[in-house]
C-alpha cells in the first residue's frame, strides 16, 4: 500500500484521508494508532505491529521527528528479527514507499503531528 501525500497531521494512502497515527502493512491501514507515552515508542505499543510479523520496521517519527526509538525498544525488535528505521514521518514515508518495491513484508508505524 502506497503512501500518496502526507502533510502535518494528515495522511493519504491509496485514495483514503486519515488524521490520526497510523500502522501500515501491504494489504491494511489501522488508524488511531495510539502509544502510551506518545513521544516515545515502547514495546507495548508494538502489539499490532507484531501481529504483521514484518522483517522491516519503517517509523515515522512525526513531522519535526519529536517521538523517539528507545533502545530497549530497538533490542527487543532486533531480537524478533526486524529491522527499524526510523526517521521524521515526511523522510520515513518515503523509505518506506521505496523499501516495497523490494521487500513485501514491510510495515510503517507513522507519528503524523510533532
Amino acid at each position: 500500500m502506497r503512501v500518496d501525500k502526507y502533510d502535518f497531521g494528515r495522511i493519504e494512502i491509496a485514495g483514503a484521508t486519515y488524521t490520526s497515527d497510523v500502522i501500515i502493512s501491504d494489504r491494511q491501514v489501522r488508524d488511531n494508532w495510539w502509544r502510551d507515552q506518545g513521544h516515545q515508542l515502547q514495546i507495548k505499543d508494538l502489539g499490532p505491529v507484531m501481529e504483521l510479523r514484518p522483517d522491516i520496521l519503517v517509523v515515522g517519527t512525526g513531522f519535526y521527528g519529536r517521538m523517539t526509538v528507545p533502545a530497549e525498544t530497538r533490542d527487543y525488535l532486533a531480537d524478533m528479527g526486524i529491522r527499524v528505521v526510523d526517521a521524521p514521518t515526511r523522510e520515513a514515508i518515503d523509505e518506506f514507499n521505496r523499501l516495497q518495491r523490494d521487500c513485501a513484508n514491510i510495515v510503517a508505524a507513522l507519528h503524523l503531528t510533532c
